[in-house]
């Protein structure tokens, strides 16, 4: 199973290392494997929101995360994506960005870090409304329930999420964006026209696929109760296709999903390289480790029988989309970022683990779902 799982990625570490030995020797190497590790480090939560929305799949689409989908986060957000916000924020061609990238990498490293206001804004709007739309939904398991219930309570409030994603980017933007780190002078019109992007991502991308999702259960429901006999009537062409919308536009929001957690380890790599080969395979050995991890998760039922990762997860989520806006002005180390997302997620595992054995069941979450304050 876990080789199954890993092969490929071990497969894509020994060749991109060893190709990065032939390129750039030793010195290369290490920096290869350096940021392979330092993006492992920054998205495992990322591997378990992904695993909570991939379960959904069916195999063929999950074969297509896999694939595809890794085709865009290496080439996508690893290569392509920080030489096409050189050519946007540089009024520059294709050509000319890419040569800029290769021939002079210390003007390319000055024009994309210069970006990041942007790229923080729109990614940590992005994921702060994933975190807010968990948070405010009533679960049936809570983890840490003296958060969770006063919250959830409030989510039956219409809208909420986007009034406070609305109020943070506001404020954000009078606060933080002025004078930011990253860029000279007042950055507030910048963040501010990003951040709303980043919003109605979110809320386009979002709730196309679950208004298809919300309807292939309702079209599920209805043909358990219309019985075998009406089912064979009907025929089930309908409900593939309908599926096949559906889980099109949960692999749109994947990648989105994914892209926003990129945001933070592109740019941290300029602290170890700025030559975008390298950064490319190294970020790219990470990013396919994350989607091994992904189906792993998926394929052992994980999040099943540890029902707090996805919460530990989120939480992390939520660290990140604060983070990401606060390195608008501040200067924050990537291994802050690293560390605090994998402790929620060691907490939320530990907890699991301590629910599983208090309930007689480790590794079992077949049952009545409970509300259970871990005591983290």
């Amino acid at each position: 199973m876990l080789l199954k799982t890993f092969g490929w990625s071990f497969a894509i570490t020994v060749i991109g290392l060893a190709l990065a030995g032939v390129l750039w020797g030793w010195q290369g190497l290490a920096i290869v494997g350096i940021l392979s590790i330092l993006e492992i480090s920054l998205s495992f939560d990322n591997a378990v929101i992904n695993a909570g929305i991939l379960r959904k799949m069916n195999a063929f689409w999950q074969k297509i995360f896999l694939t595809f989908g890794i085709l865009i986060a290496v080439f996508g957000m690893r290569l392509v994506f920080p030489v096409v916000i050189v050519a946007i924020t540089a009024k520059l061609g294709p050509i000319e960005a890419v040569n800029l990238a290769i021939h002079d990498k210390a003007q390319y490293q000055e024009l994309v870090t210069s970006a990041h206001p942007a790229i923080a804004a729109f990614g940590g709007i992005f994921l702060l409304m994933i975190f807010l739309d968990f948070i405010f939904e009533d679960r049936d398991y809570k983890w840490l329930s003296w958060i969770e219930k006063p919250m959830a309570k409030m989510g039956k409030l219409d809208m909420l999420s986007v009034i406070i994603a609305l109020v943070v980017l506001l404020v954000t933007a009078m606060t933080v964006a002025t004078d930011a780190a990253h860029g000279a002078g007042d950055k507030s019109a910048t963040v501010l026209l990003s951040g709303v992007a980043g919003l109605i991502t979110y809320l386009v991308v979002g709730g196309i696929s679950g208004y298809f999702e919300d309807k292939l259960e309702d079209d599920e429901d209805d043909e358990d109760e219309e019985g075998a006999a009406a089912l064979a009537t009907k025929g089930t062409g309908a409900a593939v296709g309908l599926a096949g919308k559906a889980a099109f536009f949960m692999f749109l929001y994947l990648e989105v999903i994914d892209a926003s957690f990129s945001f933070d380890g592109v740019i941290g790599a300029f602290a170890i390289t700025n030559d975008i080969f390298m950064m490319a395979l190294g970020l790219g050995i990470g990013a396919m480790y994350i989607r091994s991890l992904t189906v792993f998760l998926v394929r052992k039922g994980t999040l099943d029988d540890y029902v707090y990762l996805e919460h530990g997860a989120h939480y992390a989520i939520g660290a990140l989309a604060v983070i990401l806006l606060l390195t608008i002005k501040y200067e924050i180390p990537e291994v802050v970022t690293g560390l605090v997302g994998i402790a929620l997620i060691g907490l939320s595992f530990a907890s699991s683990v301590i629910r599983n054995r208090r309930d007689g069941r480790p590794g079992d979450t077949s049952g009545t779902p409970s509300e259970v304050t871990s005591g983290v």
